[in-house]
């Protein structure tokens, strides 16, 4: 060939054949490890045999130990934990990742909607969504803990990783960091009014519940969200103080009352709501608000002691004074303070624990005022626990009764009313049962008994509805708070007996206690045991703090 000899010129020139050139060349581009020509090589043992560099070594084996099995990536590839299984409640799916420490959580699963395809979803605005969303079932009365669930929720739907959710009790935030090179992302937002309206909870929840599923977009989220906050109250305001009147006369006829006792009951309470509406309208902070609306039922039982001073006329009085506090009570707030506490969220428990005590030393300011007065008057009040003739099927009705009045004051959707209802009667039946012949339990294990049957009940009927369970939960506590035990004791003080006065005191904290743990307890076992209908929790468990042992 004409080409042959330029191209190996050099085997041209020194006369090597063209073999011998391509040998040589390969000799060239050996690797510099190869021993020269003329050394020898070391002899090769017998047992020893060269090998690959991608064979396993020896010492190494093919399967790991048990105890190393994590750290190796199966040949299969790990498996996708999907956390958006239809059926499943997202507070369940949202409280185990939110329990999970930040290595081991599952990472989004991808974009699902559109706005997230090609640029990726808008970090701001998701997190601006997650703390509105936060904000309205903060102020709704929600835990801490759901709290954080939905927030995390929403922003982990949205395809943000790294987020971690932060609630006290009137502050949120949330921050997001996108890779562990980046700088983190945090916006926050200061709670400061708070309402009790149970159908916006309600609408917020379906919202968070469609958002975890994938079903709408973030923009269809902002709308529908404002939606649910230009909405009206489901009750009007004089709705409200009819409501009011009825749940204390229904109480009054727990503890003893006539019908006489009832009217009376309802009309200082509704004369209190009115009262309290004013002052709010005059811009009073809430402690003024309580002060103020104890003032005219406590006036009531006052009026009635000073007609007469038969033993009769003595428990129409107490009774009228006893419905007047179970209207004013605190005991969603006090539920809530206590859930916050065992679920570890011990800054907000403690803030919620302050407020319910500031609301509780108004009430027992306004209805020592007038107790004082009465004395002064002449009113002959005993204090004494006493109680009229026991009347279990009129007692049962007047629980349900008061129940229904607290759904229509917690702003409820009419279609929890009736399950709310039922659920305050069975409380007060297992309550009865418990304290009455021939039972006899003393009121503070019957109250825990008769409050973890509300919660889990209540637990229950919310995986059922996929909802909140404060609509079923908080109006059925209502027959089991401690007034009549806060009436003695504030009657023990006003006339000068501080040690029956405190101990009175203490037994209504420890009943209002046993009604939190209850409620707490019973919806814990809820959802340890009970799960939703037809499916099961794609999570393995849900883990619990850690906690230190008091180290």
């Amino acid at each position: 060939m004409v080409g042959e000899p330029k191209r190996n010129g050099r085997a041209a020139e020194s006369g090597e054949s063209l073999e011998e050139a391509r040998q040589h060349l390969a000799d060239e581009v050996r690797s510099a490890f190869t021993p020269p020509q003329g050394v020898p090589l070391p002899p090769v043992p017998e047992d020893e045999h060269p090998t690959s560099e991608f064979a396993v070594p020896e010492g190494l084996l093919t399967s790991p130990p048990q105890e190393f099995a994590s750290a190796f990536t199966p040949p299969e590839g790990i498996p996708r934990i999907s956390l958006v299984k239809p059926g499943v409640p997202w507070q369940d799916r949202m409280r185990t990742m939110i329990r999970m420490p930040l290595a081991e959580r599952p990472a989004p699963e991808g974009p699902s909607r559109a706005e997230d395809t090609e640029t990726g979803p808008a970090v701001p605005r998701v997190l601006d969504l997650t703390l509105r969303i936060g904000e309205l079932l903060l102020a709704g009365g929600e835990g801490a803990e759901d709290v954080e669930a939905a927030m995390f929720g929403v922003a982990h739907a949205f395809g943000l990783d790294r987020c971690e959710p932060t609630v006290t009790f009137t502050l949120i935030s949330i921050t997001h960091q996108p890779s562990l090179v980046d700088d983190p992302v945090t916006l926050g937002r200061t709670v400061r009014r708070r309402g009790t309206d149970y159908t916006r909870l309600a609408a917020v929840f379906r919202l968070v519940d469609d958002i975890t599923k994938g079903d709408i977009t973030l923009e269809e989220s902002y709308r529908r969200l404002a939606a649910i906050r230009r909405n009206r109250h489901p009750y009007s305001k004089n709705a409200l103080t009819l409501a009011s009147g009825t749940l204390s006369g229904a109480a009054s006829l727990l503890v003893g009352g006539d019908a006489l006792v009832f009217v009376l009951a309802a009309i200082g309470a509704m004369l209190g709501d009115r009262l309290a509406w004013l002052c709010a309208g005059r811009g009073l902070p809430e402690f003024y608000q309580f002060a103020v609306a104890a003032v005219p039922p406590a006036a009531m039982g006052v009026v009635v002691a000073v007609a007469g001073s038969s033993n009769e006329t003595k428990l129409k009085a107490a009774a009228v004074i006893t419905g007047g506090l179970f209207a004013l009570i605190p005991g969603r707030a006090l539920v809530a303070a206590v859930h916050d506490g065992l679920t570890g969220f011990y800054i907000t428990a403690a803030a919620r624990l302050l407020e319910v005590i500031y609301l509780i030393v108004g009430i027992v300011g306004g209805v020592l005022v007038m107790l004082y007065l009465g004395s002064k008057l002449g009113a002959q009040l005993t204090p004494e626990n006493t109680h009229g003739e026991i009347q279990p099927v009129l007692q049962l009705f007047a629980a349900m009764l008061l129940a229904l009045a607290f759904c229509v004051l917690l702003q409820q959707e009419r279609h929890t009313v009736l399950l709310a209802t039922l659920n305050g009667g069975v409380a007060w039946l297992i309550y009865g049962a418990l304290v009455n012949p021939p039972v006899n339990v003393d009121e503070v294990p019957a109250t825990v008994a008769a409050a973890g049957l509300v919660g889990l009940f209540g637990q229950l009927m919310s995986r059922y509805q996929f909802a909140s369970s404060l609509p079923y939960i908080t109006a059925a506590i209502g027959p089991l708070l401690p007034g009549s035990a806060t009436y003695f004791g504030l009657l023990n003080i006003a006339q000068g007996h501080m040690d029956e006065g405190m101990l009175s005191i203490s037994r209504a904290i420890a009943l209002a206690l046993a009604i939190a743990i209850g409620v707490n307890l019973g919806g814990e076992l809820a959802r340890l045991f009970i799960k939703s209908p037809g499916v099961e929790t794609p999570l393995p468990g849900r883990r619990a703090a850690k906690r230190t042992r008091g180290f």
